[in-house]
């Protein structure tokens, strides 16, 4: 249930994440779940959330260049097979990627009207925000997996026991 997630920014240029995937191919090293975002999405959230909370620790002009730069970038979340998750961080440390990790949680649910609806309401219920998700099934009436990244990982992993 809860996993390692590993973020990186790779550049946003064609054959990027075939080489990135062929890596974890010749390592034998699977990829249970994966997103891809333009980084300057993530850039400006990052600053508009700065803005709130903290001093601006950086000229306007700075902050416009790095905005500007993240669009050359796409912004990699990824889910190693169970197992492997240390193995995909040496890896990504011996080809010299940067990377984040976070813990996450992972869980298969049933792909069917109102299971997601479900799962974020009882969450919002207890006052859990989601920050992000991503997931899919291969079909109707399919299982898929599902990756939550809530603010309170400790409580949300107890919502998720309760309701397996």
């Amino acid at each position: 249930m809860v996993r390692t997630e590993i973020s990186l920014f790779l550049k946003n240029a064609p054959g990027e994440l075939g080489r990135l995937a062929d890596l974890f191919a010749q390592a034998g090293i699977n990829i249970d779940a994966i997103t891809i975002q333009d980084a300057s999405s993530y850039v400006k959230e990052l600053f508009k959330a700065r803005g709130r909370s903290l001093k601006r620790i950086a000229s306007a002009a700075s902050y416009n260049s790095m905005s500007k730069d993240s669009a050359e970038f796409a912004l990699i979340r990824m889910l190693p097979a169970d197992g492997t998750t240390n193995r995909a961080m040496d890896l990504l440390s011996q080809h010299e990627y940067l990377f984040d990790i976070l813990p996450v949680i992972a869980v298969t649910l049933q792909n069917s009207p109102g299971r997601l609806a479900e799962v974020a309401g009882r969450l919002g219920r207890e006052g859990i925000n989601i920050n992000y998700m991503y997931g899919s099934s291969t079909g109707p009436d399919q299982e898929g997996l599902f990756v939550f990244c809530p603010d309170d990982i400790d409580l949300a992993t107890r919502i998720f026991k309760d309701q397996q």
